[in-house]
């Protein structure tokens, strides 16, 4: 007998709807698996053995054969032991369930029957919507993630035995629902605000028109000047996540397993912060089944590099393509693989190896060879591709000791909301763009004029500085960025000044 299911794969980040086919036949007890099964697939003919017989079922001694299509497709992981078993149940006479064709099932089997949790659901259930599916039995641990989506039935199931009466409508199990209004209300629920930060007015404001317009951003100064600390208060003024960009980067922790029972969305910017000991397939991505790395789980939100200098050389170079692109490409002979990695890029350095070059408190002891060797470390293409660069100086005791409080967290981020809703009206008939940064040749000219003052101020900059093309148009950029910020539909003079400033250091630090 034959019998038919459905369950799902992941293919870099996005959904697979899987097909699998059980089929029992006479002759000798054998069960194969076809259809580019990995390992832990293969080995999925023991585990479902034993949670069929410790369910309560028989299991049949005849010929069994596993089909998963689409057969040109790699399928890796656990998760197609339940709608295997299952499957053989239906097969063999013990599960009639005339709609087994049209529901997806996903999890992972113990000896015992017990379904387990699994890696990438969300982007399996949000495959099966688009395809029509309109149930999906799902692991109980991974159902508030699950259910996340709208439009469909998420069944919870905890044993083989459950899943199967129910099928077989012995029982009853309610729909799980996820309060994604719920969720979203806490989206500026954050731990630290901009508020803590004392002095550095003029790095806060840096800061500001990062985050209103997508801007990478370079801080460097000694050691104790807030680097990290106002990094890490990045995310606390960048815009509210939309449900469209929640999704997106729900479904890139989703593969990563990275999600919990009780984050089944993610509802806040992230923040990643890798080590600098750090390798480049961690960072962009990759392994031999290729997983999301720093810059895919940092999509939507902050990649701090703390350190800069100290990170290998070979491991910055990759992010050129994902800070030009937003996307990270890997190749393998049998498929490439595209991640999503539209972030913003917050680095922090030393300006000497000791630190405390240029210090007015502090001697620096680092001899010239070693502080040359210690920049060489970023190279010139690197650095032409983050946008800002800023000196962070030392902060006087008296503004440490003060206990006045600077602007909130949330007073500024209503100022970078409203930038932000600014950009997004003008760019709303151009297609993959959303802030000022991603701004291509083509729109610089249409959305942002120059006046003669402005221009003749750049093209002097430009000269003295000795700056790059592409330094020229990021400059613009953040000209732009900080005429949204005071609400003018005009670059000035007085913004291209400002813009330019945000690009001195580079050329101090390299």
């Amino acid at each position: 007998m034959l019998s038919k299911t459905l369950s799902g794969a992941v293919i870099g980040v996005d959904g697979l709807l899987v097909r699998v086919e059980v089929d029992l036949a006479l002759g000798l007890p054998l069960f194969s698996t076809v259809g580019l099964a990995e390992g832990a697939v293969r080995e999925a003919k023991d585990r479902v053995r034993a949670a069929v017989k410790n369910s309560g079922y028989e299991f049949p001694p005849r010929r069994i054969t596993v089909n998963l299509a689409p057969a040109a497709v790699k399928k890796e992981g656990s998760g197609y032991d339940l709608p295997i078993a299952l499957g053989i149940l239906a097969a063999s006479g013990a599960l009639p369930c005339p709609d087994l064709a049209e529901t997806a099932i996903v999890g992972e089997l113990s000896l015992d029957g017990v379904v387990r949790p699994v890696r990438g659901v969300l982007p399996m259930v949000l495959e099966a919507k688009t395809n029509g599916i309109r149930r999906f039995l799902v692991p109980a641990e991974n159902a508030r993630e699950a259910a996340v989506v709208q439009g469909i039935e998420i069944i919870a199931v905890q044993t083989l035995r459950q899943a199967a009466q129910y099928l077989l409508n012995e029982i009853e199990i309610q729909p799980s629902f996820t309060d994604v209004d719920a969720l979203f209300s806490r989206h500026s629920e954050y731990s630290v605000d901009f508020a803590e930060v004392r002095g550095q007015e003029h790095v806060k404001r840096a800061f500001e028109v990062a985050a209103a317009g997508g801007h990478n951003l370079l801080l460097c100064g000694v050691p104790g000047t807030g680097k990290t600390m106002m990094a890490r208060r990045l995310p606390t003024i960048l815009p509210d996540l939309c449900l469209a960009e929640a999704l997106e980067t729900t479904k890139i922790y989703s593969t990563g397993g990275l999600l919990s029972d009780t984050q089944p969305l993610m509802v806040t910017r992230p923040f990643r912060s890798p080590h600098h000991t750090i390798s480049d397939a961690g960072l962009i991505g990759g392994g031999q089944i290729p997983r999301p790395g720093e810059v895919s789980l940092a999509h939507n939100g902050v990649l701090f590099l703390d350190e800069l200098p100290e990170f290998r050389k070979h491991v910055l170079e990759v992010m050129r393509q994902p800070l030009e692109d937003g996307v990270v490409t890997i190749a393998r002979a049998a498929a490439s693989l595209r991640f999503p990695a539209d972030f913003m890029l917050v680095a922090a350095m030393n300006p000497c190896p000791c630190g405390f070059l240029g210090d007015k408190v502090k001697q620096c002891r680092c001899a010239p060879i070693q502080v040359q060797r210690y920049r060489s470390q970023l190279s010139g293409p690197l650095l032409d591709r983050i946008d800002m660069h800023v000196e962070v100086p030392p902060v006087p005791v008296r503004e440490i000791s003060s206990r006045s409080v600077g602007e909130s967290s949330q007073t500024i981020r209503e100022r970078v909301n409203r930038a932000r809703r600014t950009q997004q009206a003008r760019f709303a008939a151009e297609r993959g763009v959303n802030c000022n940064a991603r701004m291509s040749p083509r729109q610089l000219e249409a959305f942002c004029p120059l006046d003669e003052a402005g221009r003749k101020l750049l093209n002097n900059a430009i000269e003295r500085l000795g700056l790059s093309a592409r330094a020229y148009h990021r400059i613009i950029k953040i000209a732009r960025t900080i005429a949204d910020l005071s609400e003018s539909e005009q670059i000035i003079s007085a913004h291209v000044a400002e813009a330019v400033q945000y690009r001195r250091q580079q050329y101090e630090v390299r």
